[in-house]
């Protein structure tokens, strides 16, 4: 039984597929109507597509082009399998890949310079670091491109022009940062394909935009928490964050304390500073 979970909208789609594998016989047909790159992480399957049969097992990718049909079995485990599947619009396949007829339907080997691209997608899921997922998609497609066509891009070079755009997204993000705001939003404020905006914001600042978002955030809290009493749950809100959860993991990372505990260190700070104000001469 073939379970799927849409996670991301957008240019970059992604979606977890989940297959039971109750009958390893049983063929599970699948038609895309966008490019695909599919990381199996967990189990295997053959998959064949245009005539040919392909293996995959874990860190193996399935790759898709529109219309393709997919049919799907498991024949040598019936343990069922997982896959974590990014789908790209075509604007988005014509930025990245600059040949786009060698993305070719079937699978791609286990490479660890794409499965470390897939595990980071994973953490991403899970809020273990602040590269978003969409963000890692087209980072997903560039490298593949790269790496199994042989081709590679042009290197990414700046202009004054592009130094100024990426300020002025930068500042539109920090103004931005409590709204729920995603790279395509982002890239559409800037006037420039999410591809082209991320790959320029990067290049400039050393940070990919949600990254810059994520510590924009992160550093608002830090001023809430230092000089207000409201409730950890609220200032997390208010600065963006969706869940307590993602907000605690985040803040201790980037301050390597709880908000909690840097809310206690903050307000004994001014104390001491307040007690050293009040001594006499």
């Amino acid at each position: 039984m073939l379970t799927v979970r849409h996670l991301r909208q957008g240019p970059v789609s992604v979606s977890e597929f989940v297959c039971g594998g109750e009958d390893p016989a049983a063929p599970v047909p699948e038609q895309h109507r966008r490019w695909s790159l599919s990381y199996v992480r967990r189990g295997s399957f053959s998959c064949r597509c245009r005539g040919r049969l392909f293996q995959l097992v874990p860190g193996a990718f399935m790759v898709g082009r529109p219309g393709d049909e997919y049919i799907c079995t498991h024949q040598h485990d019936d343990g069922g399998d997982e896959c974590l599947a990014f789908f790209f619009a075509p604007e988005v396949v014509d930025e990245v890949a600059w040949r786009r007829a060698a993305w070719a339907s079937g699978a791609a080997p286990p490479r660890a310079e794409l499965a470390a691209v897939g595990e980071l997608a994973q953490a991403a899921l899970r809020h273990d670091h602040d590269v978003a997922i969409d963000e890692l998609g087209l980072l997903l497609a560039g490298r593949y491109v790269g790496l199994l066509v042989g081709d590679a891009p042009a290197p990414v070079k700046t202009s004054a022009a592009d130094h100024r755009r990426a300020v002025q997204a930068a500042l539109w993000i920090d103004a931005h940062s409590e709204d729920a705001v995603s790279l395509s939003d982002m890239a559409q404020a800037a006037g420039l394909s999410a591809f082209h905006y991320l790959r320029c914001f990067a290049a400039v600042l050393g940070v990919t935009p949600h990254q810059y978002l994520v510590r924009c955030r992160l550093r608002k809290a830090a001023r809430l928490l230092a000089d207000q009493e409201r409730a950890v749950t609220e200032v997390a809100l208010d600065v963006g964050f969706a869940d307590l959860s993602n907000f605690v993991r985040s803040f201790r990372r980037a301050a390597g304390v709880s908000p909690t505990a840097f809310r206690r260190a903050a307000s004994g700070d001014r104390k001491i500073l307040q007690a050293r104000l009040d001594a006499p001469a």
